[in-house]
Parts: structure tokens; C-alpha cells; sequence
């Protein structure tokens, strides 16, 4: 394998204490938060803790003052024991930096560092039932009446809705003006109008809680916008590239790991005499895996150093999520194939990760997106 430069001394000795927090305290209880449907704040708030959350928010926010790579070594490490359940990587390298870039200082001093140590949760609602992708189509409106908005709209696969405190709202605050009437405000939980729907029952990722959210007639003070009013879709697309590239990160890391469980159960499994590792139809199929990773890797590797440099572009994530999300399910899916009927059992790691696999595709921008934004921009009108 092509060694990793990205990473230094200091990233190394973080991702063993990342890799003994995932060992002793998500593996033992990730499949009863799946079958509960949820993470347990208690996990949140060992995660705080541990240091593990907001990792590249700066010391005075409560954050360790880490960069990117910290959170990617956090997403790799639970992408390796198919840790889909919790959210952290949602809260900490998506919602947190809307934040901080885009906040207020008072709205950063009050909510970044109990959103460090795991006392406070955060989702973001970007998706409605009428659209997904297609952002500037959302209903959902916030009226300005004196020092407040008033937001009425629905939001649904809202990714750590049932536990989280604080939610950044995508809204009309111009609805005459289509994507450029989108502003985005911070609204806490507690606020009168502010409901869930039903925990919704996915196929995969089956820890991490998704439910609709509604909205009627919530009032929150203006001082919760964030960022500039009527501006929030150009907030949006310039952190979609981070949250793109968290996608890509998990999807690599998933699936080195697939093919390391792959190699170690057909070592072990015999037919016919002999493992099926020893059989060249399976050596060939390893081969081909380990090689599209390899691939991905290198490249991804180069995305996330061009990130820290803020030199990834829209484009290049579109690039980066497509090829690897793409590859991440192919290699699931052949290596699901290499462990015969048991890998079809939820039982089996290589289940699971099959099924939570499905969503990266879907996350953060359908592939079908990633290839409209890649062909208009190498197709000449």
C-alpha cells in the first residue's frame, strides 16, 4: 500500500486514543443503540470527554484546536468497526463549522463549547418532503415580525433530530427569490412550535436517529441567524465541499476495512477442499478490491490536503464523492458475495456495513447531483 504522508507524529498518537475510545466505548454498545434506534446521550458526552468532538474548532470555543485531519481520523476510526450510529462527524465537522464561520460571537461563545464536551447536540435541516437535492425549492419560510422570525415549514431525514439541542434551519426568508431568498437560523429545541415526527426506520445506519421536523410558527430572536440574511444557499455550498468530503473519508476507511474483514474470513472459510482465499477466482476479486481502493485512497488523501490548503473546490468534490461513495459500494457488495449466505445475516459486520453503505450515495448530494455538477462544468454551452 502507498504509504500515507498526510498524517503527522501528533495525528498518529491521537488516532490510538481515538482507536482505544471506539474499541471501549462505541463496539460494545453500537448494536443496542441499533436496536433502540438511537445513541445514548451518555455516549455523546464520553465522546466530549475523550476530545473527540469538534475537533477543529479553536481552543477558545471549547473545541481542541485541531485541524481537519483530527476529524478525519475520527471518521475513519469508527468507519473501521462500521460505527454508522453516531453522528459525530455531523455534529462536529458539519454543523459546528456553520458556527463558527457564519455565527455571531455570542452564538459561538454559547454554543460551540458545550457542543465540544457533548452537552449539547446540533443537527442541521436542510432536506424537505417536497425536494432534497434540489435546495432552492424548499417551502419551509421564516418571516421577520419586529426582532423575530417566525418559521413555519417541514423538514424530514434529519439526521440526530431526536437528541440533538440546537438545529440549523434552511428557510425562505425572500421566498420571491428562489435560491437567493435562503437564509439559515439557528433554532434550539425547546422552542414553542418545534416538533419531531416518527423515529423513520431505514435499511442501514440503523443507530443513528432520522426524523422529520416541523415547524409552526416557531419564533426565534434574529440575533439566531447565521451568517447574512437571504444568503444562506452560498453558505451552504461553500461547506457542502467539507461535508462531501466527510462522505468520501468514511466511504475509503469502510471500505478498507470490508476487504481486511474479506481476506480474514475466506482465509479461514474452506470449500472444496481449501480456503476459498486459496481459490483463484477469489484472489482475483481481492485483487481487483484492493487495487480501487488503493486508488481512492491516494486520491482522497490528496482532497483532504488540498481542503486544508482551501484549495477544494465545489467541482472536486463532486469528483472526490462520486468515485469513492461509487467504489464503497461496489466493494461492499463483492465482499458481501465472498462470505456466501453468512454475509447476507445482520449478525455479520459485512451486512450491516452493506446496508449503511447504500446511504453515501444519497447523503449529502445524490450521485446523480455530483455528475450534473461534474458534466456542466466540462460541457461547454
Amino acid at each position: 500500500m502507498i504509504p500515507r504522508t498526510i498524517f503527522g507524529e501528533e495525528h498518529e498518537i491521537f488516532r490510538k486514543s481515538v482507536g482505544r475510545f471506539v474499541e471501549t466505548e462505541i463496539v460494545p454498545n453500537h448494536s443496542k443503540w441499533e436496536k433502540e434506534g438511537k445513541v445514548s446521550r451518555e455516549a455523546w458526552l464520553m465522546a466530549g470527554k475523550a476530545g473527540i468532538l469538534c475537533c477543529a474548532i479553536p481552543e477558545e470555543y471549547g473545541g481542541m484546536g485541531g485541524d481537519f485531519l483530527h476529524s478525519a481520523i475520527v471518521i475513519e476510526e469508527m468507519a473501521r468497526v462500521g460505527a454508522s450510529g453516531p453522528a459525530f462527524s455531523l455534529h462536529s465537522d458539519i454543523v459546528a463549522p456553520y458556527i463558527l464561520k457564519y455565527g455571531t460571537e455570542e452564538l459561538r461563545r454559547r454554543w460551540l463549547p458545550p457542543m465540544a464536551t457533548g452537552e449539547v447536540l446540533a443537527a442541521i435541516a436542510m432536506t424537505e418532503p417536497s425536494g432534497g437535492s434540489d435546495l432552492q425549492a424548499m417551502r419551509t419560510t421564516a418571516k421577520r415580525e419586529g426582532d423575530e422570525y417566525v418559521i413555519n415549514g417541514q423538514k424530514v431525514f434529519i439526521t440526530n433530530a431526536q437528541g440533538a439541542d440546537i438545529l440549523i434551519v434552511a428557510c425562505k426568508t425572500d421566498p420571491a427569490a428562489g435560491g437567493k431568498g435562503i437564509s439559515l437560523i439557528l433554532v434550539e429545541k425547546n422552542r414553542e412550535g418545534l416538533s419531531l415526527g416518527r423515529l423513520l426506520d431505514k435499511i442501514g445506519s440503523k443507530a443513528m436517529d432520522t426524523s422529520e421536523v416541523f415547524l409552526e410558527n416557531v419564533r426565534v430572536p434574529v440575533t439566531n441567524l447565521i451568517g447574512v440574511e437571504n444568503q444562506g444557499f452560498i453558505h451552504l455550498m461553500t461547506e457542502l465541499a467539507q461535508e462531501r468530503l466527510v462522505q468520501c473519508v468514511r466511504a475509503v476507511a469502510n471500505a478498507e476495512a470490508a476487504l481486511q474483514w474479506t481476506i480474514d474470513y475466506t482465509t479461514e472459510r474452506k470449500a472444496f477442499g481449501k480456503t476459498i482465499a486459496a481459490m483463484q477466482a477469489t484472489q482475483f476479486t481481492l485483487a481487483e478490491l484492493h487495487a480501487e481502493i488503493m486508488v481512492n485512497r491516494v486520491f482522497i488523501d490528496r482532497c483532504i490536503q488540498l481542503h486544508l490548503e482551501g484549495k477544494f473546490e465545489a467541482i472536486d468534490a463532486a469528483v472526490a464523492k462520486l468515485s469513492s461513495v461509487e467504489m464503497q459500494g461496489r466493494v461492499l457488495d463483492r465482499c458481501l458475495q465472498l462470505f456466501g449466505g453468512w454475509g447476507y445475516m445482520t449478525e455479520m459486520p459485512i451486512a450491516r456495513a452493506f446496508a449503511d453503505a447504500r446511504q453515501s450515495r444519497l447523503a449529502g448530494g445524490a450521485i446523480e447531483v455530483m455528475k450534473h455538477i461534474i458534466g456542466r462544468s466540462i460541457v461547454k454551452r
